[in-house]
């Protein structure tokens, strides 16, 4: 690693301390087809001293997931301009803190979606297409907070596991 860039990392770089075994680390990616897929990869690596149980493991990378593809899908939607996407993580007693920000759209009306339940109560023909994402943020992440600074999106949030 290089000034905190992995020699022909391409999509994404990273750069990380140790504080224990709660880890400290920050990755950045590219928004585009591969960028979920890498920086979960990358993100899970960077986890793996906790040794996290399967059940937390699944919690991370589904909230991960969501976070970045409503990001990939909505502040940097296709066909416009790729962009970046910087994951910060601080691993705390309480659990894994994560501040996550990117240069795309700003949220409708500059606030979080309320991520409410779909009916599920209807034919299959008429099932929701999306809508679930926000909603399961919400249900497996906690203190969730959304602000616009400048031309940057910058979303926390807490994942709560068991600390070494």
């Amino acid at each position: 690693m290089l000034n905190g860039h992995e020699p022909g990392a391409g999509m994404f770089s990273k750069s990380a301390s140790q504080q224990g075994r709660l880890p400290k680390f920050e990755l950045t990616i590219q928004s585009g087809a591969m960028g979920v897929r890498q920086a979960l990869e990358a993100f899970m690596s960077e986890l793996s001293p906790l040794e996290l149980e399967i059940e937390e493991s699944s919690t991370v990378q589904l909230v991960l997931a969501e976070v970045i593809n409503n990001i990939m899908e909505h502040a940097y939607p296709e066909g416009g301009a790729a962009g970046p996407i910087v994951i910060k993580c601080t691993g705390r007693d309480d659990g894994l803190h994560l501040h996550i920000q990117d240069e795309g759209s700003p949220m409708p009306g500059g606030q979080l979606p309320l991520g409410m339940s779909q009916s599920l109560n209807v034919g299959l023909c008429d099932l929701p297409e999306g809508g679930f994402g926000w909603f399961l943020i919400k249900d497996l992440a906690k203190d969730l907070k959304y602000r616009r600074i400048g031309q940057e999106n910058h979303l926390h949030l807490r994942i709560a596991i068991t600390a070494p």
